[in-house]
C-alpha cells in the first residue's frame, strides 16, 4: 500500500470536506428524531433513547477513534508491508473486540433491561447488536483513506450510512405506527436501520478499496499494535464518548428513580422520554460550537511543531473563542425561547423547565470539546480522560438522588453540574501547559452585554407574539411563529454585537468555515472606526 505524501494545503481541504460531512451527518442525527418523536409519542422515544446509548458508544468509538488510531498508525508506518500488517492485525483485532461485544450484549440484553427497570426493552437491545459486527470493517477502510488524505471516500460514507438510516427510521416508522405495532417493535426497526446504514458506509468504503493496487503484508508487532490501537481510539473518542455515556447513564438511573418516587411505570417511561428531548436540542447547540471549533485543530497541529509550540497559540486561542462564543449564544438563546421551541418541534410545552436545565449542558460542552481536542493534539490525553470519568461518577451519584427528589429536573440538573464540574477542572488543567489567556476579559464582557441584550428584546416579545399576535392560532403553529421569529431576532441581535465590537477580527472570521461573510459584514459595521 503505497501511502501518499499529502501537504499541509491537502490536508486542510480534506478537513474542510470532513467538517462538511460531520455538519451533514450531525444535522442529520438531530433533526430525525424530531419527526421520529412526533410519531411515535414520548414513550417511544423513550424506548429509542434507552437503547441507543450501548450501540452509540461502539459506534463512535470504533467509527471514529478506530478510524482515527488506525489513519495515525498507518502514516507513520515506514513502508507499505509494515501498512499491510497494521490492517491485518487492526482488523483482526477489532473483529474479536466486536465479537466479544455482541455476545455480550445478546447474552446479556435481559439482564440489562432488568437493571434499566424495562424487560420488554431486552428484544430491542437484542437487535441492536447485530451493529457492532459490522463497524470493524468500517473502522478499518475510513483509517485506510484518512491515512492518505483522501477524505471524498470517507466523507460519502459518512453521510450515506447516516442518510440510510434517517429513510428507513422515519418510513419504516410511519408504516409500522399505521399499522398499529407495538413501540417496542418499532424500536427494533430503529436498530435495524443503524445496520443498514452501517452496512451502505461499509460497501461504498469497499469500493473505493478495490480501486487500489495490493501489496504483500509484512510482520508487525500484534500486541503493540493492539496497544497503540486501543490508547488512541480512546484518546481520540473521549470527547464524544463522555455524551453516550451520560446518556447511558440516564437509561440505568431515571426510570428507575422515577419508580422508586411513587410515579406509575407508563407514567415515567413518558417522563423519561420528555426528558430525552433535550438531546437532539443539546446536539443543535453545540453544533456550531464543536464543528466550527475543531475544524481549526488540524491548523493547531500543524502550527505546534514552530517556535516550540508558540506559532500554535493564536489558533487554540481562536478555537477556544469561537466554541465559547457560538456555545453562549446557542444557550442562552435556547434558554429564552425554549417552551415555544419545544411545542413546535415535540408538540407540547411540557417539561420544558427541565429542558431549559438541561440546555445549560450547551455551555459547558463548547468548553469540554475543543480543549479536549486541543489536549489531546498535544499529546496529553490521560488528564482529560481522568476528569471525564469523574464527570461520569459525579453524574452517576447525583442523577438517582435529585430525580428522587425533583423528577427530570434533578437528572437536568446532575447533568448540567457534571458538565460544569469537568469544564471547570479541564479549564485549570488546560492552564497548566498554556498559561497565555485565551481570550481577553473584554472578550467575556462583550458576550455578557449581547446576552443581556438578547433577553432584553426576546422576552417581552416572545410574551406578546405568544399571548396577543398569533394568539388565534392553532397552538402549535403560533408557538412556531414565536419560536421562529424570536430565534431570527436573537441571532441578529447577538451578532450585531459581536461584530460591531471586533472581538474577532476580520482575518480569524476568514479561517472558520463560513466565516468569510460574518467578515464583511464586521467590516461594514465598523467601516468608521477603522
Amino acid at each position: 500500500m503505497a501511502l501518499t505524501k499529502w501537504n499541509m494545503k491537502a490536508f486542510m481541504k480534506g478537513a474542510s470536506i470532513l467538517t462538511i460531512a460531520a455538519i451533514i451527518v450531525k444535522v442529520l442525527s438531530a433533526v430525525y428524531r424530531v419527526p421520529f418523536q412526533n410519531l411515535v409519542g414520548d414513550k417511544g422515544f423513550y424506548i429509542y433513547q434507552q437503547v441507543y446509548p450501548f450501540i452509540g458508544i461502539f459506534i463512535v468509538w470504533t467509527s471514529a477513534g478506530f478510524a482515527v488510531a488506525v489513519s495515525k498508525m498507518l502514516a507513520e508506518s515506514k513502508d507499505s508491508g509494515e501498512s499491510r500488517g497494521i490492517l491485518r492485525v487492526s482488523l483482526a483485532y477489532l473483529l474479536v473486540l466486536s465479537a466479544v461485544i455482541f455476545l455480550l450484549l445478546r447474552a446479556g440484553s435481559s439482564f440489562f433491561a432488568n437493571i434499566m427497570g424495562d424487560v420488554e426493552l431486552a428484544p430491542v437491545l437484542h437487535t441492536g447488536a447485530y451493529i457492532v459486527l459490522i463497524l470493524p470493517f468500517l473502522a478499518v477502510l475510513k483509517g485506510v483513506f484518512q491515512s492518505e488524505g483522501q477524505m471524498i471516500p470517507v466523507a460519502i460514507s459518512n453521510v450515506s450510512e447516516q442518510l440510510f438510516r434517517v429513510i428507513i427510521v422515519l418510513v419504516g416508522t410511519w408504516f409500522a405506527v399505521r399499522a398499529g405495532t407495538s413501540l417496542y417493535k418499532i424500536g427494533e426497526i430503529t436498530m435495524w436501520a443503524a445496520v443498514v446504514g452501517e452496512v451502505v458506509g461499509v460497501m461504498i468504503l469497499t469500493w473505493f478499496f478495490l480501486q487500489r493496487e495490493r501489496v504483500a503484508s509484512a510482520n508487525v508487532q500484534t500486541w503493540q499494535v493492539v496497544k497503540d490501537l486501543t490508547k488512541i481510539s480512546i484518546s481520540v473518542s473521549a470527547s464524544s464518548l463522555i455524551l453516550l455515556v451520560f446518556q447511558l447513564v440516564d437509561s440505568f438511573t431515571i426510570y428507575n428513580a422515577l419508580i422508586q418516587s411513587g410515579i406509575a411505570s407508563e407514567r415515567a417511561m413518558e417522563m423519561k422520554g420528555v426528558y430525552d428531548r433535550g438531546q437532539p436540542l443539546a446536539q443543535m447547540g453545540i453544533l456550531l460550537a464543536s464543528t466550527l471549533a475543531l475544524a481549526l485543530v488540524p491548523l493547531i497541529a500543524h502550527h505546534a511543531t514552530k517556535q516550540d509550540g508558540k506559532g500554535a497559540l493564536p489558533f487554540i486561542s481562536l478555537t477556544f473563542r469561537t466554541s465559547i462564543l457560538f456555545g453562549w449564544a446557542a444557550t442562552v438563546g435556547l434558554i429564552l425561547v425554549l417552551p415555544y421551541v419545544n411545542e413546535m418541534l415535540f408538540e407540547t410545552r411540557t417539561g420544558s423547565v427541565a429542558l431549559i436545565i438541561f440546555s445549560i449542558q450547551i455551555l459547558w460542552l463548547s468548553i469540554i470539546l475543543p480543549l479536549t481536542a486541543i489536549l489531546q493534539g498535544s499529546n496529553k490525553v490521560r488528564g482529560p480522560l481522568l476528569l471525564m470519568l469523574l464527570g461520569v461518577i459525579i453524574k452517576l451519584v447525583l442523577t438517582p438522588m435529585l430525580v428522587k427528589q425533583y423528577g427530570i429536573e434533578g437528572a437536568a440538573i446532575a447533568g448540567a453540574f457534571a458538565f460544569a464540574i469537568v469544564a471547570a477542572l479541564l479549564t485549570l488543567y488546560f492552564k497548566r501547559f498554556w498559561k497565555t489567556p485565551l481570550a481577553p476579559s473584554r472578550f467575556y464582557k462583550v458576550l455578557f452585554i449581547a446576552a443581556v441584550a438578547m433577553a432584553i428584546a426576546l422576552i417581552p416579545w416572545t410574551l406578546f407574539a405568544d399571548s396577543w399576535l398569533f394568539d388565534g392560532l392553532y397552538s402549535r403553529l403560533s408557538a412556531a411563529l414565536t419560536a421562529m421569529t424570536a430565534v431570527g431576532m436573537g441571532a441578529i441581535i447577538f451578532l450585531f454585537v459581536v461584530l460591531k465590537s471586533r472581538i474577532m477580527k476580520e482575518r480569524e472570521w476568514y479561517l472558520l468555515p463560513f466565516g468569510k461573510r460574518l467578515a464583511t459584514v464586521q467590516l461594514w459595521l465598523t467601516k468608521n472606526r477603522r
